[in-house]
């Protein structure tokens, strides 16, 4: 299958700019980039989806410039409903730099990393007014969906100018490195068109562009911080298993597009793999093969590996066989209780697990307790350090991370 028509068909391509763009895909090597501001340390599932298709262009022998904000993450782009916040200096160039080592990992190294501070900070407010404010009517900016819709509720001069500065990284990198596609979201279409309308007017070139319709959750919104949905891409935010465990709770309606999306399974592969799924919904395949792939490809081929385990492991209730390591990644952000050795009925009453040893031997006799899976009704059973972890579970649901001291 040619490029263009594996991103067609994996639902990729929203809006186009250039004639002949399909041609210009399906060709010879050309230089396109993608770009995103600094706002954290860290990309999320929400970034991947660009990430992943600079990726394939790359696989078809295109070469990607990965861009990261500097300049225009001093300024930040406009939001649909209220101004961004302005970050310090030195925590953009610490997110950057977080952000370069993240880019270069997913992408194999592969990616030419630029920062578009290096050729802005040196022009000066009139030089640009001059070379890049003269080459575009206000109107047409006020006319950008995201700009109209801050119209009213106003928009600073300092957000208004973002279109500008984001049209000439285009512009530059066009003369510099003869990049002449852009790749982003949908949303950033309007700054896009910019960078092509001033490549236009100021070289008499054309250049290509197309845009990747935003991924929602189940919910309808996108993946991001500002969302309050951001699975990072860091490790130290977003455990491997975390992006598991969520991506294998996809529903059934949104499995082959993340599959499409976020994967490098072939059509056929995809195919089969959905066969398969339908043929028996409860296994959920799919969404299985979904949360491997995406683990193994953020991560590495172990992560998605340990989180598989963790997860059959929890679904089994066969929790004695997993590491202390691979408990706490299991476990994070459960109640934790820290406990020297002791019986188990002390164990429940001292740390409120049970308002009383009356209530304690209650779920003790109704089989309500189990420790590392295992049902627990003996109330002098001693929980010992021979493990560092242990997981205690009352009812169906209620866990607990016990660290011995």
């Amino acid at each position: 299958m040619k490029l263009y028509e594996d991103l067609t068909w994996r639902g990729l391509i929203k809006d186009t700019a250039g004639d002949n763009l399909e041609e210009i895909l399906n060709g010879k090597p050309i230089t396109f980039y993608w770009g995103t501001d600094p706002t954290a340390d860290s990309l999320h599932i929400g970034h991947y989806s660009s990430l992943v298709t600079a990726k394939r262009l790359a696989k078809y022998g295109h070469h990607p410039i990965l861009l990261c904000g500097g300049a225009t993450g001093r300024i930040g782009d406009p939001r649909p409903t209220a101004e961004r916040e302005i970050l310090d200096y030195d925590v953009i160039d610490h997110n950057i730099t977080k952000i370069r080592e993240q880019i270069n990992r997913l992408l194999d190294g592969k990616a030419e990393l630029v920062d578009n501070y290096t050729w802005t900070k040196d022009y000066s407010f009139l030089e640009f007014l001059r070379d890049i404010g003269k080459y575009i009517n206000v109107n047409y900016m006020i006319n950008k969906d995201i700009i109209a819709r801050r119209l009213e509720s106003g928009i600073t001069y300092a957000e208004f100018s973002y279109m500008l500065l984001q049209g000439y990284d285009f512009l530059h990198l066009y003369e510099e490195k003869n990049c002449i596609l852009q790749v982003e979201g949908s949303d950033q279409w309007g700054n896009i068109t910019t960078g092509i309308e001033l490549i236009k007017k100021k070289l008499g070139k054309e250049a290509y562009a197309f845009t990747m319709p935003l991924i929602l959750d189940e919910n309808g919104k996108k993946f991001g911080k500002s969302e309050g949905n951001a699975l990072w891409l860091d490790k130290n935010k977003t455990s491997p298993y975390e992006i598991y465990q969520y991506l294998i709770n996809t529903s059934d309606t949104k499995v082959l597009e993340y599959l499409k999306v976020y994967t490098f399974l072939s059509k056929e592969e995809i195919e089969e793999v959905m066969k398969k799924h339908e043929e028996a919904k409860e296994k959920r395949i799919a969404q299985k093969t979904l949360a491997y792939e995406v683990v193994k490809d953020i991560h590495s081929k172990e992560d998605a590996q340990i989180a598989k385990k963790i997860s059959e492991s929890l679904f089994s209730g066969n929790i004695k066989d997993l590491s202390d390591e691979e408990i706490n990644l299991a476990f994070k952000g459960i109640v934790t209780i820290s406990s020297s050795e002791d019986t188990i009925l002390n164990i429940l009453v001292n740390n409120n697990v049970a308002s009383s040893r009356r209530e304690a031997r209650e779920f003790l006799n109704a089989n309500a307790i189990t420790l590392d899976g295992e049902i627990i009704n003996d109330e002098n059973y001693i929980i010992t350090k021979e493990k560092n972890t242990h997981i205690l579970r009352r009812g169906k649901k209620k866990y607990y991370l016990i660290k011995m001291n």
